[in-house]
């Protein structure tokens, strides 16, 4: 699927590295339509990339439902939208779990059920997810955001088999620890262990990889990340063990500490 002339639906613009896809979607040539909950916030970034916008909340079902008929006619979905939801499940309300799940999950499914059939009609389409290495292992404190991007990554790679030959692609990228921007821009948090980051421009390269090749899932991470996340995710228990001797568990606390004051 090309970029260049293609519209392309973006969520989560004004937050973490919704900014940096903006930016590379745009200089790739392809029609943006940007969506957020912030009039004042995507304004200007309608101004700097000649955008459309479309007000709406995610974590209600009738905004998503008249998101997709507002950009009916994409080409492209980058379901980006997340909230970050660290913390310990009993520290949230009933009301904020199901905040979250309905952003991180429910949205970018529906967003994808609700524009799939019309590029599936045109013959041609793609569908990204931008997950996270948080939906292949588990960590600390992350039960909530860790259901989400499981099941996220869960959904995207058998969507994909049930597309497959209609010429609509459908694929995840996973980002591991970001710089500059996001949590650890946002909190300070240093990573655990020392593990290396990557640029808000590697996610951007590997979102565009993604729809260009139609690659299933990219995960943008250093390679010893990468590899650690597939130990783990094959051996739980083993992976609880060394997060606990890598510091993980005090850079959790940084980052839930901060999150908790802005919830």
């Amino acid at each position: 699927m090309r970029i260049d002339g293609a519209t392309v639906l973006l969520t989560g613009v004004t937050g973490g590295i919704g900014g940096a896809l903006a930016a590379g979607l745009s200089a790739r040539g392809a029609k943006l339509v940007l969506s957020g909950r912030r009039r004042d916030a995507l304004e200007p970034l309608a101004e700097r990339y000649g955008a459309r916008t479309i007000l709406a909340d995610l974590a209600d079902a009738d905004d998503v439902r008249r998101l997709a008929e507002e950009a009916a006619g994409t080409d492209i979905l980058v379901a980006n939208a997340a909230l970050p939801s660290s913390g310990d499940v009993l520290d949230y309300t009933p009301e904020q779990i199901d905040r979250a799940l309905a952003v991180n999950l429910r949205a970018p499914a529906m967003l994808a059920r609700l524009l799939a059939p019309g590029m599936v009609a045109a013959g041609r389409g793609h569908i990204c997810f931008v997950g996270s290495l948080s939906g292949m292992a588990a960590t600390k404190s992350s039960s909530l955001y860790t259901a989400t991007k499981f099941g996220l990554r869960g959904f995207s790679l058998a969507f994909r088999q049930d597309l497959y030959g209609t010429g609509v692609g459908v694929s995840i990228v996973q980002p591991g620890f970001v710089r500059e921007l996001g949590m650890f821009a946002n909190t300070g948090a240093s990573t655990p262990g020392g593990v290396r980051t990557v640029s808000p421009e590697q996610v951007v390269k590997g979102v565009a990889r993604a729809i260009e090749r139609d690659v299933a899932e990219i995960n943008v991470a250093p390679l010893e990340l990468r590899f650690l996340t597939r130990i783990a995710s094959q051996f739980p228990g083993f992976s609880e063990r060394v997060q606990r001797r890598s510091g993980a568990e005090r850079t959790l606390k940084t980052i839930v500490a901060a999150q908790r004051a802005s919830r």
